[in-house]
């Protein structure tokens, strides 16, 4: 039996065997730390303990002590269309210094309505942001409300990655290095173009790109024991996947994938090749996953050194085991606790959770 099979067997039985909330009862209970969020997409913390609290209709709140204190101002113009708006958020490494603050968004700026996905930084002064500055605009703009990606990941050297969707388009842009959409990016904390980055030297691509053949990847986070960053990505009908991103690497969409067509239609061409990175974790059915944290804090013993991935279709957390630079299974946790747009370790040492339309919890041990 080969190893697609054997994981995808693997994957199936985690879901159809998985515990239910009360399962995790006798350990955690899960508080509001506040509501009334729409849907909040990011969550970073200031070196106060302050919570900044992306929502996608295009507002940033600040929270202390559990309550929402006051929006930010200053925040830039979205398009607020389908899965558009405002996005991630994520602190500059050195931002008791610097005091930049970087978001992802639908931008409306450009040519021919529509909008896509755009990087910017900027400086928190006074609950405004000042000093705006877009890194990175992706092109051309589409009217299409779906896959902008757009989470933000910092490495271990101070450089920035982060994702684009393609936008719906996946016969013209994951596969086209000259294309926007369907890619993972990396760039200086200043957004300029790091020497080294992979297609620097290729005519045609674009220089900020670092992988390319995804489709949609809405979580990332660095592995705090590897330094090695992480993405997750939507499948179509299954086919939702985890890996590793690794410079030119081509993960294959929608030439390889183990979902289908939402009409039940096949479309890929097969699951695995030479020359394509095969995914490290993958789910059928899919979960729709959404926001990803390593694990790090002695709060959760039993789940320390692994990885919490969020699921909007099933409302649930998936605990995926990690050993090494792999994933040895999955399980369900707290089924039921709504859609996770996002899920995050503070800096407190407690697990937050961003819940469509009921705002954000936060899980504490017995």
């Amino acid at each position: 039996m080969n190893k697609a099979i054997v994981i995808l067997l693997a994957t199936l039985a985690v879901i159809s065997t998985a515990p239910t909330t009360q399962a995790n009862d006798d350990k955690y209970r899960v508080d509001t730390v506040v509501d009334g969020i729409g849907i909040p997409w990011g969550m970073v913390w200031l070196p106060d303990g302050d919570m900044l609290v992306s929502d996608r209709e295009g507002t940033i709140y600040r929270i202390r002590k559990d309550k929402i204190r006051r929006k930010i101002k200053g925040v830039p113009k979205v398009h607020a269309n389908g899965q558009g708006g405002l996005l991630d958020l994520e602190l500059h490494p050195a931002f008791a210094d610097n005091a930049w603050l970087y978001l992802s968004y639908s931008s409306p700026d450009g040519d021919g309505g529509g909008s896509n996905t755009a990087i910017m930084r900027a400086k928190l002064k006074r609950n405004t942001l000042v000093d705006q500055q877009i890194l990175y605009k992706a092109e051309p703009n589409s009217r299409r409300g779906q896959h902008y990606g757009s989470r933000i990941e910092f490495d271990d050297r101070g450089n920035l990655f982060f994702s684009i969707g393609e936008r719906g388009q996946r016969t013209v842009n994951p596969q086209d290095l000259s294309r926007d959409g369907g890619k993972i990016y990396r760039l200086h904390d200043d957004g300029r173009i790091p020497a080294d980055n992979p297609y620097v030297s290729q005519a045609g691509a674009k220089d900020a790109i670092y992988s390319w053949g995804h489709r949609n990847p809405q979580g990332m986070a660095k592995n705090p024991v590897t330094g090695k960053i992480w993405v997750h990505e939507h499948g179509p009908r299954g086919g939702d996947e985890v890996n590793i991103v690794k410079p030119t690497a081509n993960y294959g969409w929608p030439i390889l994938s183990y979902g289908i067509n939402y009409s039940g239609t096949a479309f890929a061409e097969g699951t695995e090749r030479e020359g394509f990175e095969s995914p490290i974790w993958y789910w059928v059915p899919s979960i729709a996953p959404s926001g990803m944290t390593f694990v790090s804090s002695d709060k959760y013993p039993d789940w320390q050194g692994h990885l919490l991935v969020g699921s909007l279709k099933f409302g649930y957390l998936v605990l995926c085991r990690v050993a090494g630079d792999s994933i040895a299974s999955a399980e369900v946790l707290f089924e039921g606790i709504g859609r996770v747009r996002n899920v995050r370790q503070g800096p407190d040492g407690f697990i937050y959770v961003g819940i469509d339309g009921q705002g954000i919890k936060r899980i504490v041990p017995l």
